[in-house]
């Protein structure tokens, strides 16, 4: 009997902390100076510090999506207490374009982890028309799921996440034997 493949979106607890379970239906492609993330993998703090780019699929021109990226992870793996904390949010994307050609409702911050090891999620949602979804009051506490629900997003059509964590040899405590 074959083994069922693994969603590495479960496997990272993405699916359970951020999103719901979903069925991807659109291409979402995310990259950082050309290097494209697939989820699970690694980037440093100095590798993202300017936002990425970001392509989605799809064939009509007349829908629209809005690109959430958070970190449930903040302020520290062990206690986030601050899940989740919204880096960038773009809204009013058409189908076959990318980010650049959204609106940046919420510019994007550059991650900068400070404690353990973060995972940086992006969601990306179907809008039901332009114009039709607005940025929050803040950034941390942010809540995928409320958010879809307050703008009727529905599930999720696509998302992938990264994981992060402090350079090393950038602070911290140092040894003064």
């Amino acid at each position: 009997m074959p083994r069922e493949r693994l969603d590495p979106l479960v496997v990272g607890r993405v699916v359970g902390d951020v999103l719901d379970p979903f069925t991807k239906s659109i291409s979402l492609r995310v990259s950082y100076n050309n290097r494209e993330i697939s989820n699970g993998c690694e980037f440093k703090p100095s590798q993202i510090v300017n936002q990425p780019r970001v392509d989605i699929g799809g064939d009509d021109l007349r829908n629209f999506y809005t690109l959430v990226m958070v970190d449930p992870d903040s302020p520290s793996p062990s206690d986030p207490n601050l899940r989740e904390y919204l880096h960038w949010l773009v809204t009013d994307i058409p189908a076959t374009t990318g980010a650049t050609f959204g609106q940046e409702v919420v510019c994007y911050e550059s991650p900068r982890p400070s404690v353990g090891i973060h995972r940086f999620v992006f969601v990306l949602f179907r809008q039901l028309g332009r114009q039709t979804v607005y940025a929050p009051g803040w950034r941390q506490n942010f809540n995928t799921r409320d958010f879809a629900e307050l703008y009727n997003l529905g599930s999720p059509v696509a998302a992938v996440f990264f994981n992060c964590q402090r350079e090393s040899g950038s602070g911290g405590r140092r040894r003064t034997d």
